[in-house]
């Protein structure tokens, strides 16, 4: 397996886009079926928004100045994200606007991922040289196991915290 960390996080992004897709195609009365995906996606979520702005983010900041405002940018994108992963951890799947709610959040996330395998990653790509990006991925590799799997654990608060007042 790589540890590039562009690699990994296309890995990641993947996995919550055939979520996603197992959502959409879940059917209109699959209320358990859906609440067991959304679990799953919110989980999915958590590690990686978690890995990227606890590693990927502060190191491309840090060697790619130019990219600032795209990290910015996707630190926001994180946050909207986290909030309603939050409210969706607090539902019932049966809840009038479930399903509402994660359409919107796949939505966000959609064009989150699309932005950044488009756009952001070439230039991180064509910045970083491959023994950074394989550093930075090995750092998001050992992280993984400790990373928030729920909203509501302690590390994943203060990443919603984090971004209310940096």
């Amino acid at each position: 397996m790589s540890s590039d960390a562009i690699v990994l996080l296309k890995d990641d992004h993947k996995h919550i886009k055939k979520l996603f897709r197992d959502f959409q195609g879940a059917g209109e009365n699959a209320t358990k079926t859906k609440g067991d995906l959304v679990t799953k996606i919110i989980e999915a979520l958590t590690v990686h928004t978690y890995l990227e702005n606890e590693v990927m983010y502060p190191e491309v900041r840090k060697l790619l100045p130019d990219l600032e405002d795209d990290v910015l940018e996707s630190y926001e994108e994180h946050h909207v994200a986290d909030v309603l992963c939050t409210e969706l951890f607090a539902m019932q799947p049966s809840d009038e606007r479930f399903d509402a709610k994660t359409t919107v959040l796949i939505e966000n996330v959609s064009h989150h991922i699309d932005e950044e395998e488009n756009d952001w990653f070439p230039k991180v790509r064509a910045g970083l040289s491959r023994k950074t990006l394989q550093d930075i991925g090995a750092q998001m590799a050992d992280m993984r196991d400790k990373a928030p799997r729920s909203p509501a654990q302690p590390s994943a608060l203060k990443k919603t915290v984090d971004a209310i007042i940096k």
